[in-house]
């Protein structure tokens, strides 16, 4: 992945297209990444405007360039508008492991899109990258997420007190993993 000229790779679930997220996309995650719901356990703030979304399109780039992660847009199949984002950051190469992030505009909020997207893209990480282990580290309030990737298989390990320091306070994070044993299984 850390090589710039590799091609970012698509995938296609029964209901979704995962691609890659351009600077066309912005309007589409300003939708959703201005709404104080969906961001509200991610650690930014609102987009005030459009243009505040190209700082996350940007980062989404620069992780897949330097081999520290890959973020795949979800698409309907069918229809161009993104409508969430999932995928790996923190990859540890040597440790065979990443986190994994996920949200979702709140019009599709229960409706499986979030699950079917993590399905694929756990399958991915364990299947095309290698992982060992996949993490993921979600705040204590954000009880539906730690729920789908409960269903999902992960294991909640433990509480990170004060473990990261976002929009002005210390968010404590709950420790979730999925070994790639425990993904067959499922």
């Amino acid at each position: 992945m850390a090589d710039a000229a590799k091609k970012f790779p698509d995938i296609e679930t029964d209901n979704f297209r995962l691609r890659e997220v351009t600077k066309n996309d912005a309007k589409d995650l300003f939708v959703y990444l201005s709404d104080e719901d969906v961001v509200n356990h991610m650690g930014l703030a609102p987009a005030k405007q459009v243009e505040d979304t190209l700082d996350e399109i940007n980062w989404y780039k620069s992780i897949f360039q330097d081999g520290t992660g890959i973020r795949w847009g979800i698409t309907r199949k069918n229809e161009g508008r993104v409508i969430g984002s999932c995928g790996f950051l923190n990859i540890a190469h040597s440790h065979s492991r990443a986190e994994i992030g996920f949200e979702v505009h709140k019009e599709y909020w229960g409706k499986g899109v979030a699950g079917e997207a993590l399905q694929a893209v756990l399958g991915y990480g364990f299947d095309q990258l290698g992982f060992e282990r996949i993490q993921a580290l979600i705040e204590p309030e954000n009880i539906a997420s730690q729920k789908l990737v409960e269903k999902h298989g992960f294991k909640r390990e433990g509480l990170l007190r004060h473990y990261e320091y976002t929009q002005g306070k210390f968010d404590d994070l709950y420790m979730f993993s999925l070994l790639k044993e425990e993904h067959k299984l499922n």
